[in-house]
């Protein structure tokens, strides 16, 4: 078995190389998609979230209103205090999910894409944090400018963008990417480092190079 941790930072490209991976036969948990699940009423960071936050942050339909817990944590700078609550339900999550897998298949390599590896400040209830969690850590990393041109392109979601919107957007890009630490950084912590700064043909071919390696090792 290989626990792997595939991080990068926003617009990196670390979903679309967790797409290669999965093509090629890796289990990967996706951390987002697990903490909007976990955020559905009723379920744990559904119900830290109210209590903490208040009922301001719950839409008339009853679930968390994201565009409100968003600013409060980009704008009002309290993202540690959203973190604190999700952080060690979501990670608790992903050590049952890759446990399971595990059982059914002894020589599984799964992935959990995730980008904040290095940043969080949290773990499971009984400590395991990031060098405890994952055996091997790989990071995608690209140039600024094609990070923020990629968060845009995925806000916009097909829509031509004005220009006072495209700056906002821009903007936002780069509050979130100075709140995340540095690629070098990253690459410094990481075992392996996929460069995602061209044509896409580039970071498969790099992916294909990797996948054999991941796979001897589990």
């Amino acid at each position: 078995m290989l626990r792997v941790g595939l991080t990068g930072g926003l617009g990196s490209g670390k979903s679309t190389a967790a797409k290669l991976f999965a093509a090629l036969g890796a289990h990967v948990l996706q951390s987002d998609a697990i903490g909007r699940e976990l955020m559905e009423p009723g379920r744990p960071i559904y119900q830290g979230m109210v209590a903490h936050f208040g009922p301001e942050v719950v839409l008339a339909d009853g679930h968390l209103d994201r565009a409100a817990l968003a600013r409060i944590a980009f704008t009002e700078g309290r993202v540690e205090e959203l973190n604190a609550i999700a952080h060690p339900v979501v990670i608790a999550h992903q050590v049952a999910l890759t446990e399971k897998i595990f059982q059914r298949e002894p020589h599984a390599v799964v992935m959990v894409e995730s980008a904040l590896i290095f940043e969080t400040n949290y773990g499971t209830a009984d400590g395991l944090r990031w060098q405890s969690r994952f055996d091997r850590i790989i990071v995608v990393t690209a140039p600024e400018e094609a990070k923020i041109a990629r968060f845009v392109a995925r806000s916009a979601a097909g829509r031509r963008l004005g220009d006072a919107e495209r700056s906002e957007l821009e903007a936002e890009a780069r509050r979130r990417i100075s709140q995340q630490i540095s690629d070098e950084q990253k690459s410094a912590l990481s075992d392996y480092v996929l460069t995602n700064s061209g044509a896409l043909t580039e970071l498969e071919w790099q992916v294909d190079q990797l996948w054999p390696i991941l796979q001897s090792a589990a």
